[in-house]
């Protein structure tokens, strides 16, 4: 089975129509939190979503701009953009965006789906110490998480002891690439696929990953989009210009 593992959209329609575009073909999709937030398409970019796929977790922002949580946590461009998305967004998603699952879910024996970590939704896990901890107490093999918007993995060798972290090698950050990880038997993995919406990897291109079940692999990918397109919504719909000015420099 092909999986699609999509995370951190943050109503980019114009970088989910690329990825979606440039994706091989796919069986099911684990969709790992905060569709809304930051970009000028949440309605359609949640329509899109609930199309896709039954596996979800919630984000930060889709709890935000549900009411779930306050703004207390979010600097102030982010509580200016869940303010706007409370009132584009129609009653009909904010419901289902409502009704999202707090992470950990387990669509699948042995393969967990996160937003920010297995014991915190909301904990940005940046750092090789905090995912090995993670790791040391996983109850699967394979937990995918997103959060950060870097694309990313790490890893646990289990009898020799051994964490490494996995990061995806790519020739440019101007093309469509891939990268393949193959996954070993006795290894804990998280992996993040990256942020489709608004990466912070230095790298502007949207991201996502394809998990083959049968080949027990994980391959990344960059894709290109129309960032001007993207930008050019953004400001039209009176969001914050450093929203528009991030997607051009991945961070």
């Amino acid at each position: 089975m092909r999986i699609l593992v999509l995370s951190d959209i943050h109503a980019n329609l114009h970088a989910l129509d690329a990825c979606m575009d440039a994706a091989p073909e796919f069986d099911q999709v684990f969709n790992l939190g905060d569709i809304v937030g930051y970009g000028a398409n949440p309605n359609e970019v949640t329509e899109r979503a609930r199309q896709l796929g039954k596996v979800f977790v919630r984000g930060n922002h889709d709890k935000a701009c549900t009411g779930i949580d306050s703004l207390d946590g979010f600097n102030p461009i982010a509580g200016l953009a869940i303010l706007w998305t409370q009132k584009a967004i129609t009653h009909e998603n904010l419901e289902f965006l409502r009704e999202l699952p707090q992470g950990p879910v387990s669509p699948l024996e042995g393969v967990a789906c996160v937003h920010g970590s297995p014991r915190d939704e909301d904990e940005y896990v940046l750092v090789a110490s905090e995912a090995y901890t993670l790791l040391a107490h996983a109850d699967v093999p394979l937990t995918f998480f997103g959060h950060t918007h870097i694309q990313c993995g790490f890893s646990v060798d289990m009898k020799k002891r051994q964490g490494q972290m996995l990061a995806p090698r790519y020739r440019s950050a101007h093309e469509k690439q891939q990268f393949k990880l193959q996954l070993k038997d006795g290894v804990k993995y998280l992996i993040n696929p990256g942020s489709i919406g608004q990466p912070r990897d230095n790298d502007p291109r949207a991201a996502f990953a394809m998990f083959d079940t049968d080949e027990n692999s994980i391959t990344f990918h960059r894709v290109p989009y129309d960032i001007p397109g993207a930008q050019e919504k953004i400001l039209a719909a009176g969001l914050p210009d450093r929203l528009a000015d991030r997607l051009a420099e991945g961070r």
